[in-house]
């Protein structure tokens, strides 16, 4: 009976399941040809999929959730997908390149999504793009609440190109001095300021150059927990990277002192440092030994700069804030000397071990997997330089036994020919003897 039980429990479970599956899919349209001629209506986050493609096959149920929380929420942005490899021209108009590609199709305009592949990301973004570029701060309630809610935001009065480009990234929004709270100092107005960190930055025309530019170098928070996809990110800003690489899971006090000591330079050397540096920390040394293709120790301290492949290695000890403070300043003057980058040595360096790097996860991960990826090729080539050696070998036998029976043939054919001239002819003359080798002469005359 409790046998039973279970398994009826388990069945329901797995109906529940499944019926979740099919609501959440029934949020999310699957888009034809039609949809070229029809967006415009309408404000769309579309996934533009490939029917093989593994990360496609892993965002699947997320985009499903994400279609439902839309629709339950009532947002105005309509949810669907659709199979870039089967409309292939409708995806190469919106610039797809990759797979899977998240776009927000918003009239003429198509914003793309660079961010984690999570339900919460990708809501927020749909959020943020879909509605103004900029948004209004009417009253110092407002403001505080955007405070409270957006890490980093933006605030001006007029700022329209920059906002149409840079929208997919961060908020912006407009207010009048009397909304801007009190401690904030404005030395002339019209004013551009970010707020993040709990304190506030002022652009500055002539130290800080494009405004563009500048919004992308200062969209991120002063100190952050890194991964690839930020550092890839950070590779924009043309900021250097000063990283505290530790093992979370290791409590001893040399992990913590190294990213303590990052954090206090971040929050204590803001204003020194905040234009040309980013600080943070990294779980793991995995994908730094890959960037800098060599085995880095662990607790250590590196400060990168992604957008040209360039490291910086410790030159000293880091006891202190101080000793990191002399480190960072001996990297701005040059004493500090740059390693890797992305000269052409480099590059084939890093073909190299991209190679090496790529075989030995292979048979790490399936060793038979990877003796049938390379076993296969290399039973192939050895077969056909066989083939080739054993042919080349047959056609000069074949030929010298051509060359052997041709000349047989020959001397037979002389032979009869001899035969034939000793025979008399039809009309009773006799033909001429031919001449006989000089061996049989001589055994006459003996």
């Amino acid at each position: 009976m409790a046998a039973w039980k279970s398994w009826t429990a388990l069945r329901l479970c797995a109906t529940v399941v499944v019926l979740d599956m099919v609501v959440c899919k029934g949020f999310v349209e699957d888009l034809d040809e039609s949809f070229k001629e029809n967006r415009n209506d309408d404000i769309w986050l579309v996934d533009f999929y490939a029917p093989w493609c593994g990360h496609c096959k892993k965002l699947e149920p997320i985009w499903n959730e994400v279609g439902l929380e839309m629709k339950s929420i009532g947002s105005p942005v309509k949810v669907g997908k659709m199979d870039a490899t089967s409309y292939s021209s409708i995806a190469s108009e919106f610039g797809v390149r990759g797979y899977p590609t998240i776009k927000l199709l918003k009239g003429d305009l198509a914003y793309n999504y660079r961010g984690p592949r999570t339900k919460d990301d990708i809501i927020e973004f749909a959020h943020r793009v879909s509605g103004a570029l900029i948004r209004p701060l009417p009253s110092q309630q407002m403001f505080e609440h955007m405070q409270k809610r957006h890490r980093v935001f933006f605030v001006y009065e007029k700022y329209i190109d920059a906002a149409s480009e840079l929208i997919v990234y961060t908020y912006f929004f407009s207010a009048s001095e009397e909304v801007v709270p009190e401690y904030v100092t404005l030395k002339e107005m019209p004013a551009v300021l970010v707020f993040k960190d709990e304190t506030y930055f002022v652009y500055d025309e002539y130290e800080d150059g494009d405004l563009s530019s500048w919004i992308n170098r200062e969209r991120f928070q002063n100190y952050l927990a890194m991964d690839g996809f930020l550092l890839y990110e950070l590779g924009d800003t043309g900021k250097l990277v000063a990283l505290a690489v530790i093992d979370e899971k290791n409590t001893s006090v040399e992990h913590t002192r190294l990213k303590s000591i990052i954090q206090e330079v971040a929050r204590d050397y803001r204003d020194l440092f905040h234009r040309d540096f980013q600080f943070g920390h990294m779980d793991g040394n995995d994908y730094i030994n890959t960037l800098l293709m060599d085995e880095l120790t662990v607790p250590t301290v590196v400060v990168l700069n992604t957008s040209n492949q360039q490291y910086f290695l410790l030159d000293r000890q880091i006891k202190n804030v101080e000793d990191m403070v002399q480190f960072i300043n001996n990297i701005l003057d040059g004493t500090v000397e740059a390693q890797g980058g992305d000269s052409i040595l480099q590059r084939l360096k890093r073909i190299v071990f991209d190679a090496k790097s790529t075989i030995v996860s292979i048979f790490k991960s399936s060793p038979l997997m990877g003796c049938f990826l390379f076993g296969l090729p290399l039973g192939v080539i050895s077969i056909m330089c066989y083939g080739i050696y054993t042919a080349d070998t047959d056609g000069g036998y074949i030929e010298e036994r051509y060359e052997v029976s041709k000349s047989e043939n020959e001397n037979q054919e002389q032979i009869e020919e001899s035969k034939e001239q000793q025979e008399p002819s039809s009309g009773g003359s006799v033909v001429p003897t031919v001449q006989e080798p000089k061996d049989v002469l001589e055994k006459k005359k003996d």
